[in-house]
């Protein structure tokens, strides 16, 4: 793989629509201020094509015993399969949230970027409306 300039972790990125339920890993997602954080969504992504702006979703930094949730989330399309099918997971709303992840957050969209250079993929901006640590350690793939 390339230059990496960061440890990203595995970010578990879920929510419910129209009554399809969305599911995939963030790698590239980070916080930018207290309550604001960013996440690139590949343009392959079902789910980053079915974020809006103003939808509710969960964002799960997965613990480190969580690679399982890493590898179901992370292969397939939501739009193929239920990629929550099987997983231990809490709604709140519309957001999903992965049960004995590190860190869950519901996040609120407040926009979508397509910047030049990425213009296919979605940079996705939103606020944490609410958080919860359990102090589990987070799970690092890039470390291993």
């Amino acid at each position: 793989m390339g230059f990496n300039a960061f440890n990203y972790g595995a970010n578990a990125v879920c929510f419910e629509k129209n009554g399809r339920k969305y599911g995939m890993i963030c790698s590239w997602a980070t916080q930018v201020d207290y309550d604001k954080v960013v996440m690139l969504l590949g343009a392959q992504s079902a789910t980053g094509r079915n974020i809006a702006k103003g939808d509710i979703i969960g964002v799960s930094v997965l613990s480190a015993e969580q690679e399982d949730v890493m590898e179901r989330l992370g292969n397939h399309h939501s739009d193929q399969m239920d990629k929550l099918a099987g997983l231990d997971y809490a709604r709140d709303g519309s957001a999903v949230l992965i049960n004995n992840a590190s860190v869950t957050m519901v996040v609120e969209v407040l926009d979508i970027y397509h910047l030049p250079g990425i213009e296919e993929d979605h940079l996705v901006y939103g606020l944490i409306k609410s958080y919860t640590k359990t102090g589990l350690p987070m799970l690092r793939p890039d470390l291993g």
